[in-house]
C-alpha cells in the first residue's frame, strides 16, 4: 500500500478510478416533473381556495418548464 507521500510524488502510481455510473436521466427528469406537476395542481386549487400563493404555482410551473429542458438535455446526450 503506497503512502500518500509517495501518491502525491508519483501520482501516476495511483489505482485507476473505477468508471462513473450510468443513470437514466430520462427517468429522472420524468419523476421529477411529475411531482412538480402534482404541485402545481395542488398550489392552483389552494390558489382557487384562497390558502394558496401566486409563489406557489409559479415555482412549480417553473419547475414543470426547466424539468421539460432537461428532458430534452437528456434525450440529446443518451
Amino acid at each position: 500500500m503506497p503512502t500518500i507521500r509517495s501518491l502525491l510524488v508519483h501520482p501516476e502510481e495511483r489505482r485507476p478510478s473505477p468508471p462513473a455510473p450510468h443513470a437514466d436521466l430520462y427517468r429522472v427528469f420524468g419523476a421529477g416533473i411529475g411531482l412538480f406537476a402534482l404541485g402545481l395542481v395542488v398550489g392552483v386549487v389552494l390558489l382557487l381556495t384562497g390558502r394558496g400563493t401566486v409563489e406557489g404555482v409559479a415555482i412549480c410551473g417553473t419547475g414543470v418548464v426547466l424539468g421539460g429542458l432537461g428532458l430534452v438535455w437528456a434525450r440529446r446526450h443518451r
